[in-house]
């Protein structure tokens, strides 16, 4: 499908990005704080937010490759027909708590966090960014599991 392989190419350069932000933020941390002697006021914090957007987006990620963490047991134990039914019900389960908690929820809570003002504390970023990733996240799951619930073998490298 090359709506999914854009999608997923994108995501894997975002997170590449992400990464390598979050290497450099941390070696910079280290070499400040160790060598300088000089530690930087806004690397803990921003690896932090780092590291929650490369977990949310590669959680997504990770679910449009069908690599995510799964007790197949059942689904290997059942027949053709069942396995299909199993996979229709599974990524329906999985489509509704990315719509609800993710993409409802993420939403409301990035939100109010832009409502209210509310600022982290060394950066003063609007913590509404950093929970943004919640509903994105959401979304590319809720993505993920409509085409395979359409087409359940689709999708796979």
């Amino acid at each position: 499908m090359k709506l999914k392989n854009r999608i997923d190419k994108i995501l894997e350069k975002i997170l590449i990005v992400i990464m390598s932000l979050l290497v450099v933020d941390v070696l910079w941390q280290v070499l400040s704080r160790y060598i300088l002697s000089s530690p930087s006021s806004f690397t803990d914090e921003l690896a932090g937010f780092l590291l929650i957007w490369v977990g949310v987006l590669g959680a997504a990620y990770v679910a449009g490759q069908k690599q995510h963490l799964a007790i197949d047991l059942l689904l290997q134990k059942s027949s053709a027909l069942n396995q299909k039914r199993l996979m229709v019900f599974i990524n329906s389960c999985i489509a509704l708590f990315a719509l609800s908690v993710m993409v409802v929820g993420g939403t409301w809570l990035a939100a109010t966090r832009f409502q209210f003002n509310v600022n982290s504390a060394a950066l003063q970023l609007p913590l509404g960014y950093v929970y943004l990733v919640l509903p994105i996240s959401g979304l590319l799951i809720l993505f993920y599991s409509i085409i395979f619930i359409i087409k359940p073998e689709g999708g796979t490298h």
